[in-house]
């Protein structure tokens, strides 16, 4: 008896580590011991894995006097999951010596059934990543799994039934050998979202409100829409996500990657902009992340995609504030007693109000609301929010004509090109200016003028007009990303004062 090793992996959003699971078996007492800090799903895998070893027809590790030690290194990391079962199964029989394979450049995940089936488990994808990344050849993982796995090119995947199949593809000269497994083909992968019901083509009228979200979804500005109950402000912001590009393939692995590791990937991929709504009576832990275990929130599930918050004022004063940090950079920093992770976010944000409480506040209703309580309504959207807010749109009501009227709406499917050519544009100038951004949003600063190519008139107008109505410097330079991305909708090499005039309407005060 020999000590033996494999390899797996323990998955998280931000850094996933290779594990080693050696095993070492000896005379003495039966025990069974798995070390190196084992969470209580890990532990409980000793069970798992004997009855899964006997079921397939070997000696259960319980059926002898001997001493079972396994160890899951590095030691400092927590193991958790059942995604080690496979592995440890595969490194007690190298060890005993009823199976002999080379597992050098080979990475196992799965969970154990009783009778030896592979189970379905979660974070797969950020496994695969982070073994290519090592220089593993092949991966075992579930063949639910499969397809996910398959996402990552230049490494083998292999989908596995059950503990049988696997052993036998390892086994020489067995009479039970029918054929090896074979490397996984990527198959036609499943999406999950229904665009149809959210067109454009069925919003009447709120012309100006579509425009905003165009601008957005071109440069991937964030909007805050109010105005009376009923207006469209929750259609306009369904209908948006069938206005964005599809994911580009980087984006894709990272934002499936996300959605494995959380245990909510629904399907196999990823491949368009996640959409996140969550109720205004979430805690601040759903929305930002956190826990015992540091898991990530709404606004890291809605990476590279959508968050809408509706009833926006609704909202608990801590999560409106904790957007700051992911509206300006990118990610959200979680800080608990048991550590600190920082988690990506970079998201468009879509928000929604009323210009009141009974929301009535300018419409033809009669409003209800005091002066006062209109006031702290609207002050619980503090100044630092509403500077990181690109577009503040009013949704008025539509007139009776305006729902009688038989026009025929633009399509998701028209707007949705014009922005695919915008950002294409926007691509191409970053790429001649040597500046590494991929939307329009991103630009820094720095890089304000140099990469928005503004003219002297357009540029003294801004200037002008952030005087007059006294804008603060950060909106000054997002009212600049504003005109760079109406600019690149019309394929414009500059920014004109027309652009500065269409960004600066967008810039009113919250009011009835």
């Amino acid at each position: 008896m020999a000590v033996a090793k494999v390899y797996s992996a323990q998955n998280d959003i931000n850094n996933s580590s290779v594990i080693e699971i050696e095993s070492d078996l000896s005379r003495g007492l039966f025990s069974f011991a798995i070390v190196g800090l084992p969470d209580k799903a890990v532990a409980e895998a000793k069970d798992r894995v004997s009855a899964a070893i006997k079921n397939s027809g070997f000696d259960s590790p319980k059926s002898g006097n001997k001493k079972v030690v396994i160890s899951l290194a590095p030691a400092d990391i927590k193991k958790e999951g059942p995604s080690f079962d496979l592995p440890i199964a595969l490194s007690y029989l190298l060890s005993s010596g009823e199976i002999k394979f080379d597992p050098k450049y080979k990475m196992f995940l799965g969970e154990l059934a009783l009778n030896g089936d592979v189970r379905k488990v979660k974070g797969v994808l950020p496994s695969v990543i982070l073994a290519k990344k090592k220089g593993f050849r092949e991966i075992f993982v579930p063949k639910e799994n499969a397809n996910e796995a398959s996402l990552v090119d230049d490494i083998k995947v292999f989908g596995v039934n059950n503990l049988k199949e696997i052993i036998n593809h390892f086994r020489e000269n067995n009479s039970e050998f029918k054929k090896e497994i074979l490397p996984w083909q990527r198959e036609e992968l499943n999406t999950v979202f229904d665009e149809a019901e959210n067109d454009f083509a069925y919003i009447k009228g709120q012309n100006i409100a579509k425009r905003a979200l165009e601008i957005a979804a071109a440069g991937g500005h964030n909007v805050l829409f109010y105005g009376p109950p009923g207006t469209g402000k929750t259609m306009l912001a369904k209908a948006f996500i069938t206005i964005l590009p599809d994911l580009y393939y980087e984006e894709m692995l990272d934002t499936t990657s996300i959605h494995s590791v959380a245990g909510i990937l629904d399907g196999d991929k990823i491949s368009k902009a996640p959409f996140r709504s969550p109720h205004h009576t979430s805690s601040h832990v759903a929305i930002v992340g956190g826990g015992v275990n540091l898991r990530p929130g709404e606004i890291t599930l809605a990476h590279n995609g959508v968050l809408f918050l509706d009833e926006f004022p609704e909202f608990d004063r801590r999560v409106i504030e904790s957007l700051r940090e992911p509206l300006e950079e990118g990610k959200i920093s979680v800080s608990r007693a048991k550590g600190t992770a920082v988690f990506p976010a970079k998201i468009t944000l879509l928000a929604a109000m009323n210009p009141c409480p009974c929301g009535n506040y300018g419409s033809l209703k009669n409003c209800t609301c005091s002066a006062i309580t209109i006031g702290r309504y609207q002050r619980k959207i503090s100044g630092p929010i509403l500077d990181r807010i690109d577009l503040i749109v009013p949704v008025e009501e539509l007139k009776r004509k305006e729902l009688s009227e038989e026009k025929k709406e633009i399509s998701s499917k028209i707007i949705k090109e014009k922005i695919e050519n915008a950002r294409k544009f926007q691509k191409e100038r970053f790429k001649k200016l040597g500046l590494k951004y991929s939307l329009n949003k991103d630009i820094k600063p720095k890089h304000i003028k140099e990469g928005s190519l503004i003219d002297e008139k357009a540029f003294k107008l801004l200037l002008d007009s952030t005087e007059k109505l006294s804008l603060s410097t950060r909106t000054f330079h997002r009212m600049i990303r504003v005109a760079r991305t109406i600019a690149d909708l019309e394929n414009s090499e500059k920014i004109t004062p027309s652009h500065i005039l269409e960004a600066l309407q967008f810039r009113g005060k919250i009011s009835g």
